[in-house]
């Protein structure tokens, strides 16, 4: 019975041993040393701290067709969920190998301090990270294949659009991040495409009010990326990678970056007087409060040193903007699902 009952608390043991370290490569995108199990690895490489992002705006999409739509197809609706989600985690892996093979990324670079870099940390091979980016490629265009014959032909200029502006977006010849495009890829890419596609799988059809709807979010999504490149400032200004906070200098940048978050909440209220989203989904304003903590430490600069604790530096203003962006989408999310279900 003695060894029966240790055998049992070992393997409790190393299940919650499991979970924190999952856990921690889900808060953080980094992992408690030690050797990885497959999971963990997974979770690190895919960089899926940040796919919550894209997890949200498929929520927004699917409780906009509620509120606006009398037929939907929800599981046309998962199905393009799970879509724009693993082409987050192939836009992810294919950005680690263009930016490598380009020479952007390196053992000094803010990417490979933050969290583990795929290649230059020794968690797989240049062939092992290309290998893994073209299988979710073929998985999703695989899903997108469904979603045509289901949907027709006009769904694929959403899919198109967001693979070719992801992949241009660190790939050559176009590099968009390097010339001040990124930021307004990101704007689009996490608007329209994925939440109007989004909802054009659930529906069939997107009208203006939605692509509309769309924006609120994606200006949050667009602050997330402006704070991490304000933090990349002075690895990216002497490398001649011209992203926008590059070329508006960092105090404009966060002044813009400001702006981008404070807009969420008028343009929502924007939206619901159109008709596009219940009333209920003003609950998002509660957000304000985290907004205000988050502006403070924007309107100065970035501490000279992390606080204790602190697991990404050297990125700064993005993790304030990435709790921001939490905590007002998932608000949003809470109002638009109780107001259309309770059809107010």
């Amino acid at each position: 019975m003695t060894t029966l009952r240790g055998t049992d608390d070992d393997a409790r043991a190393a299940s919650r041993g499991l979970l924190h370290r999952w856990r921690v490569a889900l808060a953080t995108g980094n992992a408690p040393a030690g050797e990885l199990d497959v999971v963990t690895r997974w979770l690190v490489l895919s960089r899926a701290s940040v796919l919550p992002m894209t997890v949200t705006a498929a929520f927004v999409a699917g409780l906009l067709a509620w509120w606006n739509a009398d037929d939907v197809d929800v599981g046309l609706w998962a199905l393009a969920s799970v879509g724009i989600v693993l082409a987050h985690v192939a836009n992810n892996l294919m950005n680690d190998l263009f930016d490598l093979e380009v020479g952007t990324d390196a053992d000094d670079y803010p990417r490979a301090l933050y969290a583990p870099h795929p290649v230059l940390s020794g968690m797989v091979s240049r062939r092992g990270l290309a290998v893994r980016a073209l299988i979710v490629n073929v998985i999703d265009l695989a899903i997108l294949v469904v979603l045509a014959l289901e949907r027709g032909w006009a769904i694929v200029g959403f899919a198109l659009g967001g693979f070719l502006l992801s992949a241009a977006y660190t790939a050559p010849p176009l590099r968009l991040k390097k010339r001040g495009l990124g930021e307004p890829t990101v704007l689009v890419v996490w608007g329209p495409l994925m939440v109007g596609g989004t909802y054009y799988a659930a529906v069939g059809d997107v009208p203006w009010e939605v692509l509309v709807a769309s924006i609120p979010y994606a200006l949050l999504c667009t602050a997330v990326l402006m704070g991490k490149h304000i933090d990349k400032i002075p690895w990216d200004a002497p490398d001649g990678t011209r992203t926008l906070p590059v070329l508006l200098g960092e105090q404009r940048a966060r002044l813009l970056t400001q702006g981008l978050m404070v807009a969420f909440y008028p343009l929502v209220g924007v939206v619901v007087a159109i008709g596009a989203m219940p009333i209920l989904s003003l609950v998002c304003l509660v957000g304000l409060t985290r907004l205000a903590r988050v502006w403070r430490a924007f309107s100065v600069p970035k501490p000279d040193a992390p606080p204790d604790g602190f697991p990404i530096w050297p990125l700064w203003f993005a993790a304030l903007a990435f709790v921001h962006t939490r905590v007002a989408g998932a608000l949003l999310v809470v109002g638009m699902l109780v107001g259309a279900a309770v059809d107010v």
